[in-house]
């Protein structure tokens, strides 16, 4: 099996990972949103939706 990170060979004690340094890595890019399980829920979409046209509506800041 390979790293998902650096693709090297994964150690048992990280597994799936072959170091704590690309563990941490794949935890950082959840933290800050670089994966993202998608929604099904409705009140989600609507909330998405919404912000979004919201964000259209709004006129942009003069610089």
């Amino acid at each position: 099996m390979t790293c998902p990170i650096c693709k090297d060979e994964t150690t048992a004690k990280y597994r799936p990972f072959c170091s704590r340094r690309c563990a941490d890595i794949d935890l950082a890019k959840w933290f800050n949103g670089t994966y993202a399980a998608p929604s099904r829920d409705p009140e989600d979409i609507d909330a998405a939706i919404e912000a979004t046209e919201a964000a259209l509506n709004t006129p942009p800041k003069p610089h």
